[in-house]
């Protein structure tokens, strides 16, 4: 059986350094380095629908329905404004998901950051009008969002750490160019009226 697809607001990284060597030159710092193809950096995560749905609908008491959820959910992600590409630079590794993975810390532009800043009210204007209450204590509860930390720490999951200790590295100053914002997994989301 297929796993459901997670559904995120990324942009995709269209290069780290100056060439495939200078990503390559992170296998030093971590194990398992990823493909250079399906590097991302998250904006938002909504996690799986049918889960984000779900969570809605238990913290709602059933007066919202899963169905509503993911009609009002999907409406929305298909109206979000695309932000544009943009450079970063990375200057160290982060632990990232409870020390699981290791990732490049990105500085990033200001407008990154206003547009993130503005994923995270949309969403909270979302559930507001889903008739969740306690929107803030919902998104740091929610399975499905998974939200650790109410702070956003721009990042690139690069592979798994070769140490037990906590970091942060420092590596090299690397630029990370990244493109346009997408919803990734988009093709998996429903037709809705």
């Amino acid at each position: 059986m297929q796993s459901l697809p997670r559904i995120t607001v990324e942009v995709p990284v269209l290069s780290v350094g100056s060439g495939l060597s200078d990503y390559e030159q992170l296998g030093s710092y971590v194990h398992g380095l990823r493909r250079p193809q399906g590097l991302h950096l998250t904006l938002l995560h909504i996690g799986i629908l049918e889960d984000f749905s779900r969570d809605v609908a238990e913290w709602t008491n059933g007066i919202t329905s899963p169905d509503a959820v993911i009609s009002r959910t999907v409406g929305w992600l298909r109206s979000l404004p695309v932000l544009e590409g943009f450079s970063g630079r990375a200057e160290r590794l982060i632990l990232l998901g409870g020390g699981s993975i290791s990732g490049l810390e990105v500085d990033v532009p200001e407008r990154v950051h206003d547009y993130q800043a503005s994923l995270l009210q949309g969403l909270r204007e979302l559930l507001d009008g889903l008739l969740v209450d306690h929107v803030d204590d919902f998104i740091l509860s929610s399975r499905a969002l998974g939200f650790r930390h109410p702070r956003w720490t721009p990042h690139v999951a690069v592979g798994r750490p070769q140490t037990k200790d906590r970091g942060p590295w420092p590596i090299p100053p690397l630029t990370v160019q990244c493109g346009e914002s997408r919803i990734r997994n988009a093709r998996f989301l429903p037709a809705v009226a």
